[in-house]
């Protein structure tokens, strides 16, 4: 029976999603859950340099897996001969694996996945599997998009986000430290959530984001950080097209982090599960611990840029 009357909810915005020819599903990692499903697959390669919770995934729906080294320009350092149902889980690490590269990739391995958490505005490769995660980019609680293929037979139910929006709602009104057990709260029920399809709520929003607007403000606060700290920075990089963050790679991003904390910016450690893992010498762990990826995202103009850098330099001295 349908309801008629009664109170408003949340209007219907536009929608005008930006990958709406894409699979719309309710997180990243069951974006790969599906595609481990729909093409049957063995065993997963994945990079050290990666959040714990693809291997966590693996673990828990029991797909072998096996980990691999990245280069200093993050790219994989991988020679291994893929057998029938292996693949190799490739992360676009703030938007260093160009569409050149991943054709190289594609010819070479064949097998592939391609992981866009951290490049959103890249677009995907015919043939080529690839994940984007909405929450990654804009504030949404869940949300993934695939470009793929294959087609997994089974019907997925829709997600439901409303639980998961107060930290969302919250920074909006307020504050980011007052809603960060939010936050985490948020991460962890949908680290349980089962694969489905995108929510409608994240769904309403997505269709309504400024993508234009957002990836011009990307491309122009990163593009002032690369002038302003290019030469202080340790890594080599290509500009993305609309950056996730912009990764300065520093001596002690442990001490900066703590540092720049207290001048209220945060800087989130990716991945903490790297240095359990991976040795104190290797490049992932050097990485985890020592880039910081500053924000450079739509929230924030140039002038938010000028007085990042400016808070950067004097912890940099």
């Amino acid at each position: 029976m349908r309801e008629l009357g009664g109170y408003f909810g949340m209007e219907k915005l536009i929608h005008d999603e930006f990958y709406s020819e894409l699979l719309a599903l309710n997180s990243g990692s069951n974006a790969l859950l599906y595609l481990l499903k729909a093409r049957d697959m063995k065993k997963l390669y994945i990079p050290y340099y990666l959040c714990d919770s693809v291997s966590n995934l693996l673990t828990k729906y029991g797909y072998e897996y096996e980990y691999y080294s990245v280069d200093a320009q993050f790219q994989p350092i991988f020679d291994k001969p893929l057998l029938q149902g292996e693949y190799l889980y490739v992360v676009n690490l703030y938007g260093q694996v160009t569409q050149e590269k991943t054709r190289a990739l594609k010819t070479r391995y064949d097998q592939l996945i391609l992981d866009h958490s951290q490049a959103f505005f890249q677009k995907p490769i015919k043939g080529v599997d690839t994940i984007y995660s909405c929450r990654k980019y804009f504030g949404v609680p869940d949300g993934a998009y695939l470009a793929t293929d294959v087609v997994l037979a089974e019907t997925l139910q829709q997600d439901v986000s409303k639980d998961r929006m107060t930290h969302v709602l919250g920074r909006l009104e307020g504050t980011a430290s007052d809603y960060y057990a939010d936050f985490r709260s948020s991460n962890d029920k949908l680290s349980e959530a089962p694969l489905r399809t995108m929510s409608k709520l994240t769904g309403n929003i997505m269709g309504a984001v400024d993508y234009e607007q957002a990836n011009r403000l990307r491309n122009e606060n990163y593009a002032y950080l690369d002038k302003q700290l290019g030469q202080e920075n340790l890594l080599k990089l290509t500009m993305p097209e609309g950056a996730f963050a912009y990764p300065l790679l520093v001596e002690d991003g442990v001490a900066s982090r703590s540092r720049l904390a207290k001048q209220k910016i945060y800087i989130p450690l990716l991945w903490p599960n790297v240095l359990d893992d991976c040795p104190e010498g290797s490049t992932e762990y050097q990485y985890a611990a020592n880039i910081l990826p500053l924000p450079c995202d739509q929230r924030y103009t140039v002038e938010d840029m000028a007085y990042l850098v400016d808070m950067m330099k004097k912890q940099l001295v």
